[in-house]
């Protein structure tokens, strides 16, 4: 009995204290997907402004910490700082070398809150425009021909 502590003590001082679920905290950011209220890729953080769902959150979560993706570039990251900051919501840029996520951004928790839909995403028919097809040339001949 004595031994497997010591084994252990010495397992933990070399390798460090063992990890709850460590691919998933790889993947968001070094937190669970049961603390998340609201995540966004790394593309999604790329694109210009601040995506108004995560504002929204913010406001109502605002005990939650905010996550960023430090393999971004700042100009990215700026907007949501900027934000957070307004909101004074805590944030943190984790720099993970060692690991590869398509995730940008995270806004969680430190405890469980189990939110089933997590992941924001954007419509994209609201943003499309109609429009209306051209008329061939000879259809336009043929009705300025009928007037």
């Amino acid at each position: 009995m004595k031994n497997s502590n010591v084994d252990e003590y010495l397992q933990n001082g070399i390798y460090g204290t063992k990890q709850i679920k460590p691919e998933e905290r790889k993947k968001f950011l070094g937190t669970l997907r049961e603390r998340i209220v609201s995540v966004l890729t790394k593309s999604q953080v790329m694109e210009h402004g601040v995506y108004p769902e995560v504002e929204t959150l913010m406001d109502e979560h605002p005990e939650a910490t905010m996550l960023l993706n430090g393999d971004l570039d700042y100009s990215f990251l700026s907007d949501y700082i900027h934000l957070a900051r307004k909101k004074n919501i805590p944030f943190s840029i984790v720099a993970n070398q060692n690991t590869k996520t398509d995730i940008g951004l995270v806004l969680a928790y430190d405890y469980a809150i189990n939110k089933e839909e997590i992941y924001i995403t954007k419509n994209k028919n609201k943003n499309i425009v109609m429009k209306k097809p051209k008329k061939s040339l000879a259809s336009r001949i043929f009705n300025y021909l009928k007037k």
